[in-house]
């Protein structure tokens, strides 16, 4: 009954919002979320995110994975994947491993994408076979001539 704590098991739906419930506070657990009515707040969990087609949420969201296929607007922090499907509407500014929108899928925001160190440019790549006097127009003795 006291024993060790169990690792949680993400794959499991362990806390669900249906489409005729509506959540306003702090949403916290070890396991998976799934949201089919209303939210607004926080969710954190240490497993997945799926809002449904019909849900509406207004709430910062951090998951492992995050699917939405409804409406939410806050931020989004998915330390894998966040999944934009065709009928949802996303109004945040996101920071994500991995990024998918599905045609059709509407986001509006910005996003960061970590795990990717930026390339150390010491200047602007030019395109290749342009040398600095072609790729100003002139050659020199062109100067005047049509």
């Amino acid at each position: 009954m006291f024993g060790k704590r169990k690792s949680p098991n993400v794959d499991r739906i362990e806390a669900v919002i249906g489409p005729a419930a509506s959540f306003n506070g702090h949403l916290k657990c070890d396991g998976s979320v799934r949201i089919d009515g209303f939210c607004e707040g926080t969710i954190e969990t240490a497993g997945n995110v799926i809002i449904g087609e019909g849900a509406q949420v207004m709430a910062d969201i951090t998951a492992e994975n995050i699917s939405v296929s409804g409406a939410v607007k806050g931020n989004i922090t998915a330390r894998g994947r966040l999944e934009i499907l065709p009928t949802a509407r996303v109004w945040a500014d996101i920071a994500v491993t991995s990024f998918l929108i599905d045609e059709g899928g509407f986001f509006r925001g910005k996003i960061i994408m970590s795990d990717e160190p930026e390339p150390a440019f010491t200047e602007a790549p030019q395109p290749t076979g342009e040398t600095d006097e072609t790729a100003k127009g002139t050659v020199e003795g062109d100067e005047g001539t049509a």
